[in-house]
């Protein structure tokens, strides 16, 4: 709201009627910033297979980035500026303790919370971040233990750490999957400079993947680390912010952004190169072409991309009972049009089909996972950013 100027009048009422017309608005404002966000009214959307109800968990996010689900059905929340933080019934905590020094650096800044399988265990969990470093800032991952009190990150260490920091304030990635046997995968971008996502000895534009301790996996095709670096899995992506397993036949799948246009949907092999910036299928923001096309030998085509661009956030592949009319769709929560984009495959795997739902309705969607009792969550990337839960509506 604009502030208002007062200025004199000769008449009383005029100020008068300007407070009147002015208060019910002001109320209103802080009336909805003062409610908790589990107090807001649950909203109703039409999908093609049905009806979806959606309510907001929490509010007062600041540019929340990831959400995952803690074992007792706590949620345990990033917020890029670079606090940690866990919503239970209704409540967010205050920021955990201990969290690693972030860099809060153009599109960094706290990035992506996984939970180690043995969390419940061993309490630990996963973050990936920016960093300032020699030569300007990059992407890390650390290993952390949550404090039982939920209050604090204790034996903190650094996995890993890119090779090659640079000023750039773009395209830091970084999305974490866990694999079957325990292994990270994760991704980043380019960092605004095209030609390092061809090079197999930068970690930057690649897939990357480490084992829990930070070492290297025998599966690795560099891992001799003579023909590349020797945590890269695959090359040649501009700027992969999704990342998931499909738990039905575990294989891999990411979701990255292209240029104006050109962002794709990839199954990552080892050793393969997904094209950037030699091939695309979008555009230079100036309009301009880039690369040499759309296609190119020895360079691996998407299983699906988008022009123009809905700058993708996160890919999760929907397997659960709540929507069993969705199992195997691709979900993948877009930034630019401010919506889920849900994808059918049949059963080769190929994509056959798009629905867009939630469009502009509630802001940048940032991050998309399944919970276990199969419905959604979602968090915007907005400076009063939310939690969403959506589940099937209730029949009436």
């Amino acid at each position: 709201m604009r502030p208002v100027r007062w200025t004199k009048t000769k008449s009383s009422k005029s100020r008068a009627a300007l407070i009147m017309a002015v208060l019910p608005l002001a109320t209103a404002l802080f009336l909805s910033a003062a409610l908790p966000a589990a107090a807001q009214q649950a909203r109703e959307f039409q999908a093609q297979t049905g009806t979806v109800l959606i309510e907001t968990l929490a509010g007062g996010l600041q540019y929340p980035w990831a959400v995952e689900v803690m074992p007792d059905g706590a949620l345990i929340v990033t917020e890029r500026p670079g606090r940690l933080r866990i919503l239970r019934d209704g409540k967010l905590s205050p920021a955990i303790k201990g969290v690693p020094d972030v860099a809060e650096h153009g599109q960094g800044g706290l990035l992506d919370v996984a939970l180690d399988p043995q969390f419940s265990t061993n309490r630990a969990l996963y973050l990936t971040l920016s960093a300032r470093g020699d030569g300007g800032y990059g992407t890390v991952l650390v290993r952390a233990t949550l404090s039982d009190d939920e209050q604090r990150l204790t034996d903190v260490k650094e996995i890993f750490r890119m090779d090659r920091f640079t000023r750039g304030g773009q395209h830091f990635g970084s999305r974490i999957a866990i694999d079957r046997d325990g292994s990270l995968f994760f991704g980043i971008g380019d960092r605004g400079d095209r030609d390092r996502a061809q090079d197999p000895r930068d970690h930057a534009g690649a897939i990357l993947h480490i084992n829990a301790d930070g070492s290297i996996p025998a599966s690795n095709p560099y891992r001799g680390g003579t023909e590349g670096r020797a945590e890269i899995w695959s090359k040649g992506h501009r700027n992969p912010q999704g990342i998931t397993f499909d738990p039905a036949d575990g294989k891999l799948l990411t979701v990255e952004h292209g240029s104006r246009g050109g962002d794709e949907v990839n199954n990552p092999q080892p050793g393969k190169n997904y094209g950037w910036p030699v091939i695309t299928y979008g555009k230079d923001y100036s309009g301009a072409e880039i690369g040499e096309g759309t296609a190119k030998e020895g360079m691996e085509q998407p299983l699906y991309h988008w022009d123009p661009s809905i700058a993708p956030g996160a890919i999760a592949v929907y397997r659960g009972n709540m929507f069993p009319e969705w199992n195997g769709n691709l979900l993948i929560a877009a930034l630019k049009y401010q919506l889920l984009a849900r994808l059918e495959r049949d059963d080769t795997g190929a994509i056959t089909s798009e629905e867009r739902l939630f469009d502009g309705e509630f802001g940048r969607i940032r991050d998309v996972i399944v919970a276990p009792d199969g419905a959604l969550l979602m968090v915007t990337d907005e400076p009063n950013g939310v939690v969403l839960r959506v589940s099937k509506a209730p029949t009436q």
